[in-house]
């Protein structure tokens, strides 16, 4: 079974939360400030992979008042680097046949660039990218101007990797864009997980992937919710033989900044989730451990019981 071969890559299950962020805090971790690629720079020129992609965000927004946060108003410095390492062949999500090219994907919290959605659309079946109502313009114009590009040529022994560059300088609630992608707004505190028109038939996603979301107490709640329902949104229905025994896996990438707010979320999933770390050992050099980066899986306990 793929999830057994999945999990048996994993390692040691998260136990105590305590303990998972008392370990990661005491890592040697680089000073990243907040995290921003550029945050003062309207254009971003990003080779993720093999595509060299023109990112276009807003400083405007991040620096205003506008409630309900702005911080998806730029790209953070983790998500190229989590974008290349999940959309790579050799990823274990792919070897173990976790995602294949007849999977769906979900993402919350996606921000302006939809970077993610880009790497991963060509090596899945669909990828339904989701946040609030303010990123989606910027949100679409990226992924339409971004679309086509096309893999870039490496020299020989060249090594591909994540390689942020500084640059120059209203949507329905469900929109198809790129074939495969679809963008959708979603406000973890008020709006319910749905299944996007577009997707209609399907059972649910393989996956569903948070990356760098997590910024404050206040929002740790209303996520781990979101996670639990978009997951459950999988949980008892098979319509074909892949389903049977294949829950949801929810992956969670951030950067390291406050002990106490990553210490409040993992303490929050692991009510819900079962949890285990990406080891080293199956990451990309730039999200190994001493990175200031980590990246945690969670299957639902009533799912992971029900499997196993």
């Amino acid at each position: 079974m793929a999830l057994q071969a999945f999990l048996a890559r994993l390692g040691q299950e998260i136990d105590d939360p305590e303990e998972e962020s008392f370990l990661l805090f005491s890592q040697s971790i680089p000073s990243q400030n907040l995290g921003f690629v550029d945050s003062k720079a309207t254009t971003l020129e990003l080779t993720v992979g093999d595509r060299d992609l023109v990112i276009h965000q807003s400083p405007t927004i991040l620096s205003s008042n506008r409630g309900g946060g702005t911080t998806g108003a730029v790209v953070w410095k983790i998500t190229p680097r989590f974008a290349s390492w999940i959309a790579s062949p050799s990823n274990l999500l792919f070897k173990t046949a976790i995602l294949a090219p007849n999977s769906s994907l979900l993402e919350l919290g996606c921000g302006i660039s939809g970077i993610i959605g880009l790497a991963l659309s060509p090596h899945v079946a669909s990828y339904v990218l989701t946040d609030q109502q303010y990123v989606m313009k910027l949100l679409n114009q990226n992924l339409e101007e971004n679309h086509q590009a096309k893999p870039r040529l490496a020299s020989k022994g060249q090594k591909r990797m994540a390689n942020p560059k500084k640059g120059s300088a209203s949507i329905n609630k469900s929109q198809v864009t790129n074939n495969n992608i679809v963008t959708q707004t979603l406000d973890w505190e008020t709006d319910e997980v749905t299944i996007p028109p577009a997707l209609e038939g399907k059972s649910g996603f393989e996956a569903v992937i948070a990356c760098d979301c997590i910024y404050n107490d206040n929002l740790i709640k209303p996520l781990v919710q979101t996670c639990v329902d978009a997951c459950k949104l999988r949980h008892g229905i098979a319509h074909t033989a892949d389903d049977v025994g294949n829950p949801t896996v929810c992956i969670v990438a951030q950067q390291l900044r406050s002990a106490e707010v990553f210490e409040g979320w993992l303490k929050e999933f692991h009510k819900a989730f079962r949890v285990w770390r990406i080891p080293d050992e199956e990451l990309i050099d730039g999200l190994k451990s001493d990175s200031g980066f980590v990246i945690h899986v969670g299957i639902l306990r009533s799912n992971l019981d029900t499997c196993t």
